[in-house]
């Protein structure tokens, strides 16, 4: 059982009472839907649905297709159902979808936003958040600055902030070469960010990305942090939405499986954490993208441009991909595994309720 010195402190975010200061990963596509973040939810943490794709998921699970608005609407209704807080991982790199999942969430009650994949500086200016805390992603001190200035004019500052170091799974902050610098760890990314929401009001710095065991959890919270965000380990969840072979995966993964992927690369632009025996389909079939979720805007300001469309020798499909890791079409389309660093480490499937008492030290478990 937890002693005094290891039980964890609650976590305030918008006047919100968080039991636990932990924030389970928004993973997409598929993998952070209600079942989870609701359990979640109910144990104490916050609970977060990611809103890659959910339109075509939610709509396979109604048999009738919804838009992204309602998708986002039901999961998060659903995420919130038994009690507790939840929210919803909105990815700025999904820009034909990204408003419309923002006013969903917004007028379901989410009691968050996280936002990343780029920065969102018009996040605030969307729709008025309500009681629903807005809260972005950043890889450093800048890019939070840069953030809460933006904001300012919009009257709004950040009601806390996720600090996203290079060891997190899927889409990375960092260029390739940014990764293993040693002014990039965690721990040494955490003082000037920390710095920074001090100066806009001393809003709550939520770590993530390596972050494993409630030993790692006391360890960044003495080092100034609010609370962490962690994804991998509630991938291997038995609420987790993740197909029974993207987890056996993860149980089977080692140390040098996982890679940060480049050749091929994401279509975003941005290294990509994965387990590198599912890359090896990608040159095994033609480039295609039609899904439509990972799109730039062209010269009219219209999304429609992909790189995965031309070339399976640079770019991978990731839509197509990560859907089928949800059991998507995983008929036709093979799927793609991100994970973080730490995968290797998970050695079984457990409930969210035994991760959940393991990483507030309720039980004793052994060293990892």
């Amino acid at each position: 059982m937890s002693d005094q010195k290891s039980a964890l402190p609650l976590l305030i975010i918008k006047g919100k009472k968080i039991s636990l200061p932990i924030i389970q990963g928004g993973m997409g596509v598929g993998v952070s839907l209600h079942p989870l973040a609701r359990a979640v939810a109910r144990e104490g943490g916050v609970g977060i649905v990611s809103s890659a794709c959910l339109d075509r998921l939610v709509s396979k699970r109604n048999g009738k297709k919804v838009n992204t608005y309602e998708a986002a609407y039901e999961e998060i209704s659903l995420a919130r159902s038994a009690g507790g807080f939840a929210g919803i991982n909105i990815m700025l790199a999904l820009g034909s979808t990204y408003e419309k999942s923002v006013k969903g969430a917004l007028d379901a009650g989410a009691d968050m936003i996280i936002s990343g994949a780029g920065l969102p500086l018009s996040l605030p200016a969307i729709q008025a958040p309500g009681d629903t805390a807005l809260v972005p992603i950043v890889s450093s001190a800048r890019a939070l600055d840069l953030i809460c200035r933006k904001w300012e004019r919009l009257r709004y500052r950040p009601d806390a902030v996720v600090l996203e170091g290079p060891l997190a799974g899927g889409h990375l902050g960092f260029k390739l070469d940014e990764i293993t610098l040693e002014s990039n760890k965690l721990e040494n990314l955490l003082p000037p960010v920390k710095d920074v929401a001090r100066k806009y009001g001393d809003f709550p710095v939520i770590v993530a990305g390596g972050i494993f065991t409630h030993g790692d959890i006391l360890r960044f919270l003495k080092m100034g942090a609010d609370g962490v965000q962690m994804g991998t380990r509630f991938l291997a969840t038995e609420e987790s939405s993740a197909t029974p072979e993207y987890k056996q995966a993860v149980l089977n993964a080692k140390e040098e499986d996982i890679i940060v992927a480049t050749k091929p690369a994401s279509p975003c632009g941005l290294p990509f954490r994965v387990i590198k025996q599912c890359l090896s389909f990608v040159r095994e079939r033609k480039p295609k993208c039609d899904k439509g979720y990972v799109l730039l805007k062209d010269s009219e300001g219209k999304y429609s441009i992909c790189a995965a469309k031309e070339s399976n020798e640079t770019y991978f499909c990731i839509c197509n991909g990560l859907l089928s890791s949800a059991g998507y079409n995983s008929d036709v389309e093979k799927p793609l595994y991100t994970v973080g660093t730490n995968a290797c480490r998970v050695d079984k499937i457990v409930s969210v309720k035994t991760l959940m008492d393991e990483l507030a030290g309720r039980v004793a478990v052994p060293a990892l």
